[in-house]
């Protein structure tokens, strides 16, 4: 089940809001986590018991450290025990066949793979799951003493399949007291609302572009469209995975959470470093705490930070999938953050704005060229096709055609892209109260109208991919 699907948006969520809305306080936790099991389970009934055993092995272990709270060898015991375990289920489930068919290809073996279907949001909900050991252990957050209620934060279904990355520090005081006011339901039902605009009106037209371009006969394309097709994917994972995290940053507030921020327009960025202060906040935010820190940061000394910047960026690679070129992807990025940090960046700097705004654009979208495919054969017959060594033309009619048909997607995914609508509604406060007054009941009508376009073509349109779902 997914977001921007039809038995979701007319049936499972008014439901759960229903009932939710319905209950006395006591009783929320627990028609949350009967709606988030029920979401988990919809697809792959059998990977709930995986989401069981996740969390009481994370459970028992939290309970263990408190208990031996002044041994620190116990403690340290138990945490590794928690993170072993959830690192092996990660690994089991998305890794094996990776590992196999590398290890065929390497020894010319012929092991047969395990074919393991990969469990809805495993990524994210393992990471939530660490995140909580490792702050415990730290002493950063009070041990959970209600199993249902640590399920209902691990299984939460607006944020479990693809973020944005919740810790239990920002929600353990909610678990247990929360506001539901009006105005926070109000404003999270707009948030939705803008996600799931985002999601089917843009992102999936964009998709729909990039699979026209990708579908054409390998380097046919002239290096204009390749280009575009580029653009066009770019597009299409920037607003599907961005509008996801508005919905759910929407419906947490509508429940009474309130979830992180997990993009701020990382299209307008002027740099690699400041492309990655913007997108998936979240899982930066997480390599950053447990993974980079630890291993030293950049405290001690210029190789030993090479070092860090190159093992945080391979299992950034690594954690978005299961391939090569993921890896490939994450190292991209790990060579590009040391370079600016090390040579080329105070230069940058320096620059107008304009231009390490291309920069930035240029280096984003060839990177989401690596990151879309998986075959490296393929990849190199696209960037062939880019570059104008594929024996195709600079530009064709097709290219025209494309664009033209297009348009309207392209122009307002571009524009959407920048802060338009944070500069708009700073305006909108500044002016008077007729003024506001009128833009608002404007932006409701039109909320009404896009909302009925977004339902037709939910149901006329059968294109409703979510690229996140793999991870």
């Amino acid at each position: 089940m997914v977001f921007s699907s039809i038995p979701f948006l007319f049936f499972f969520l008014p439901i759960c809001l229903i009932l939710y809305y319905a209950v006395p306080y006591r009783w929320k936790n627990s028609v949350l986590l009967f709606f988030s099991l029920i979401f988990y389970a919809w697809g792959e009934p059998v990977y709930i018991l995986l989401m069981f055993f996740a969390t009481a092995v994370d459970y028992c272990n939290g309970r263990l450290m408190e208990r031996f709270d002044r041994n620190e060898g116990m403690r340290r015991l138990f945490l590794v025990c928690s993170v072993t375990v959830n690192l092996s289920v990660l690994a089991f489930f998305k890794y094996a066949d990776f590992l196999i068919g590398t290890f065929n290809g390497i020894f010319s073996a012929s092991i047969k793979p395990l074919g393991l279907g990969l469990p809805v949001g495993i990524s994210f909900f393992t990471f939530q799951t660490m995140s909580y050991s490792i702050d415990l252990y730290r002493r950063k957050v009070p041990m959970e003493r209600n199993y249902l209620d640590y399920l209902t934060y691990v299984s939460m279904f607006p944020q479990l399949v693809a973020g944005p990355i919740v810790r239990y520090s920002v929600v353990n005081e909610e678990l247990r007291h929360r506001e539901i006011k009006k105005e926070e339901v109000t404003e999270g039902l707009f948030r939705f609302m803008q996600g799931l605009f985002k999601k089917v009106l843009i992102a999936n037209q964009a998709g729909a572009l990039w699979e026209e371009i990708r579908a054409l006969e390998a380097g046919s394309a002239s290096v204009a469209t390749a280009w575009l097709g580029a653009l066009a994917f770019t597009l299409q994972l920037y607003f599907d995975f961005s509008a996801y995290s508005d919905m759910a940053i929407g419906m947490g507030r509508m429940l009474g959470f309130r979830f992180p921020e997990n993009f701020n327009y990382p299209l307008s960025s002027v740099s690699v470093t400041d492309f990655w202060r913007r997108w998936h906040i979240s899982l930066s935010s997480w390599f950053r705490d447990y993974v980079y820190i630890p291993l030293g940061g950049n405290r001690k000394g210029t190789l030993r930070h090479l070092r860090n910047m190159l093992i945080v960026w391979f299992l950034t690679g690594l954690w978005h999938g299961a391939a090569w070129n993921f890896v490939l992807w994450g190292l991209y990025y790990g060579v590009l953050l040391v370079l600016e940090k090390y040579v080329w960046g105070k230069a940058l700097e320096r620059l107008p704005k304009i231009f390490g705004h291309f920069y930035a654009v240029l280096i984003v979208v060839v990177g989401f060229v690596i990151f879309v495919f998986d075959d490296m054969g393929a990849l190199e017959v696209y960037f062939r096709s880019m570059a104008g060594c594929a024996g195709n033309a600079w530009w064709g009619t097709e290219f025209l055609w494309y664009l033209f048909n297009y348009k309207v997607v392209l122009a307002a995914a571009v524009v959407l892209a920048f802060p338009v609508y944070p500069w708009f509604k700073k305006k909108l406060e500044a002016a008077g109260d007729g003024m506001r007054m009128g833009v608002s009941m404007a932006a409701m009508a039109g909320y009404v109208v896009l909302f009925l376009v977004t339902v037709a073509f939910l149901v006329n349109d059968t294109f409703n991919p979510f690229l996140y779902f793999r991870f």
